[in-house]
């Protein structure tokens, strides 16, 4: 049935819902069709800037908002858009100056286009400026847990730590069912080393309330730690299952891809170290004999093994960790020095390798053999 007797809200409409559907090609041809039948829609043209905005079309995204400013220059949605637009262009500057444009045109009272901006912002790294508008969507809405939540997580980023966690306790105060921000104030406690309040945070949670792995691991060493609750236990089934569904799937071609890939590096390796053995003589003239006392090997508890300089074991763990991936070494020996005083209640030095691999042994969490 032909739908050319819509209106052009009718249509906004329609390409609203795809959109929130995540169908942002529908929405698209949505809005095309209507703009064939009302040129000058400014809502169509929007919402063609978002639908190209999703789908990582930045320019063709800048050109739907600025038709749509060009009918209507006051167009909020259009200016925060084109602004969203221009930070996904390296532009920020541009883009505060269309965002405090939003504002002087008095939608301080729009909570909905105060928390987009303020994520916009964030998602930038432009934290003191989405704190701004966070905080605006909070003297809105003070009963809005989200709005709340959101200044805490900006806080958290900003290195306001101690803030960050009294906001977010604040969010669960006005909603104590919003799981995003118990488990956002979970991890934070967890990384400040306050671990019972960390389990008792996470502990109130459920399976299904974790999008991601980290949590999850952590409220199960908690658990162990702090309940005296043992590998196997039942009341971990629930927390695994969600573990094993969080995993991404392996797919066949890259799995190919990785073994052939690790098959080459293996053979790179043999005739690298054919290389060593031939010209190694000379190479111990030149750089002078490694001791043995320079490498040593360290058994993990899962019982892999890392071998070279102290400094070289630790990147290596850090590398096997899934849940370190993009964290320095200082940091991944921060974190898990952290973890190991909830699992031990003993404190692991985490300063240099060397003492943070022989605090390891000490807690009993790996094993040096030289």
């Amino acid at each position: 049935m032909s739908s050319s007797f819509l209106s052009s809200e009718e249509y906004d409409e329609r390409a609203h819902q795809l959109y929130n559907e995540g169908n942002y090609d529908g929405a698209l041809a949505t809005l095309r069709e209507g703009l064939a039948l009302y040129p000058t829609a400014v809502e169509l043209h929007v919402g063609v800037g978002y639908a190209r905005l999703a789908r990582d079309e930045y320019a063709w995204a800048r050109k739907s908002f600025e038709e749509a400013l060009t009918l209507d220059p006051d167009h909020e949605d259009g200016l925060a858009g084109l602004g969203e637009t221009m930070l996904r262009f390296g532009q920020p500057e541009l883009a505060k100056k269309l965002f405090a444009r939003v504002r002087a045109l008095g939608y301080d009272d729009d909570i909905e286009l105060m928390q987009q901006i303020g994520r916009a912002l964030f998602r930038d790294d432009e934290f003191e400026d989405a704190l701004e508008f966070f905080e605006v969507a909070v003297r809105q809405a003070p009963d809005s847990a989200e709005a709340v939540a959101l200044v805490g997580y900006t806080q958290h980023r900003l290195g306001r730590d101690a803030d960050a966690v009294e906001t977010l306790r604040r969010a669960l105060t006005v909603d104590d069912a919003f799981a995003e921000a118990r488990i956002y104030l979970g991890n934070l406690l967890y990384d400040r080393g306050d671990y019972e309040a960390a389990l008792y945070q996470l502990d109130r949670t459920q399976p299904d309330d974790h999008w991601d792995e980290l949590g999850i691991w952590r409220l199960l060493e908690l658990r162990k730690a702090h309940l005296q609750l043992a590998d196997g236990d039942p009341s971990f089934e629930p927390w695994e299952a969600r573990l094993a569904e969080l995993a991404p799937a392996v797919d066949p071609t890259d799995e190919l891809l990785n073994e052939l890939e690790t098959r080459f590096n293996e053979q790179d390796a043999r005739e690298a170290k054919d290389q060593l053995e031939l010209f190694g003589t000379l190479l111990n003239q030149l750089t002078g004999e490694r001791t043995a006392q320079d490498t040593h090997r360290v058994i993990c508890s899962d019982g892999r093994g890392f071998d070279g300089s102290w400094d070289e074991i630790v990147e290596q763990m850090r590398d096997a960790s899934p849940s370190s991936a993009g964290r320095t070494v200082q940091e991944y020996m921060e974190s898990e020095a952290r973890r190991g005083f909830a699992l031990t209640g003993l404190l692991i030095p985490a300063v240099d390798a060397e003492s943070f691999l022989r605090g390891s042994a000490d807690a009993g969490l790996l094993r040096i053999v030289h």
